[in-house]
Formats: structure tokens, sequence, C-alpha cells
């Protein structure tokens, strides 16, 4: 393929394309460099040794941050340092080597409902999540709790049925993730995402069980 057909976050996703056809569904930052610069030399050789190493700061700098290719769902971060190519990426690889050819003839992602998805985010975005990613969830207060289920001002049955849709929220968010959706409103969502909001919820729930049991015999 001739480079200056692409951009640099295209030949990246080309080069994932390729790791993915050879059976690795996850790779990690490390092998995608190298198949980055394997597939396209000039564009991803260290500055002085094109064609003897690849350079990875050109590489990660097109993955990370707030245009990179997790951010826009092309991408999927596992763990660590560990990538997959999620299904809007593959689709993103065809049109970009089919071009004016390409016709997407795939049905669009599940979505979950609108009000699950509003809860997703609010997760997604809470101090919950940023403290337990960061292992700082001793940090954590029943007020952050509270936000992280959107039940500052419920009690009683009510914070019973807010808690049951946690849970219901959670549980669709993986069955899509199974069937390919990594899209939340703009959020890009990853299997890392869903096991940090898997342990959040139970953290919460252990630390915070009296706390608990004492809102829901509020009943005004």
């Amino acid at each position: 393929m001739i480079a200056t057909e692409f951009t640099l976050s295209e030949m990246i996703l080309i080069a994932a394309q390729k790791l993915l056809t050879a059976g690795q569904t996850q790779f990690s930052a490390e092998e995608l460099t190298v198949a980055s610069w394997e597939e396209f030399p000039d564009s991803f050789g260290l500055k002085g040794f094109v064609r003897v190493h690849p350079d990875s700061n050109r590489v990660l700098a097109s993955i990370m941050g707030e245009r990179g290719l997790v951010r826009r769902g092309w991408l999927v971060k596992n763990a660590q340092k560990s990538y997959s190519l999620s299904p809007e990426g593959q689709r993103m690889v065809r049109k970009i080597v089919e071009g004016d050819d390409f016709v997407d003839d795939t049905p669009p992602p599940a979505r979950l409902p609108r009000e699950l998805e509003r809860l997703l985010v609010n997760m997604l975005e809470s101090v919950v999540r940023q403290k337990v990613e960061k292992e700082r969830g001793y940090e954590l207060s029943f007020s952050d709790a509270l936000r992280f289920w959107a039940a500052e001002n419920l009690h009683g049955k009510a914070l019973d049925e807010q808690l049951s849709k946690i849970e219901q929220t959670l549980d669709q968010a993986e069955e899509l993730l199974r069937q390919g959706t990594t899209m939340v409103g703009s959020k890009a969502l990853g299997r890392t995402d869903l096991d940090l909001l898997r342990r959040a919820q139970y953290l919460l729930q252990e630390r915070f069980a009296k706390h608990l049991s004492l809102v829901r015999q509020r009943t005004g």
C-alpha cells in the first residue's frame, strides 16, 4: 500500500486489521507499533534509523488522547497496553481500503435504552470509577456512591429500584460488549471499563451496606 494515501491513524488501523487477520484478536501497543512499522516503514520508522527501528511514540500518540483511536471507538483498550480492533474499527478499515466501492452492509450496533445509557455514562465519568481505576477506592464516601448510582435524593423503594437499574445497566452493557458494541453515547466502552464498573459496584455495596439499610428505611 502507498502510505501517502492514508493518515497515520488510518495506517495504524490497517496494521491492526493485519494482526486480526493473522489471528491476534488482542495485541499489545508494542505489537501494534511493530506491525505499523512493517507495513509503513517510512511513516513509522525512527528518525535516522527508518528501516531498522520503529518509532513507538508516533503510534502511541495516535492511539491515545482526545482524538485518538481509543477515544473514537476504533480500538478498544482491554488492559494495560492491550488492545483489540473494534467492529467500528473494522468497518473503518474496509472504508479506507475500498474507498468509493465501500458498501456498509452491517446492521447498526445495538444500543442501551436511553435511560440506561445515561446511567452508564454517569458511571463511566464518575469519581468512583476514577478512584477505583487508580486503586484509591479507600477514599470513597457514601456521597460518592450515591452520585455513582444517580441516587442522591432517593430512599425506600425508589432507592431499591435505582440500584436494580444499575445492575440491569451493567448486565445489558455486558451483553452489548459481547455483540461488539463499543460506543455508549460519545464514549468508547471497553472490557476494562466494564470490569472497573463491576469492581466499583461490588466495593460500594460491601462498604456502604449499613448506610444503604438506613436510607432504605426512610419513607419520606
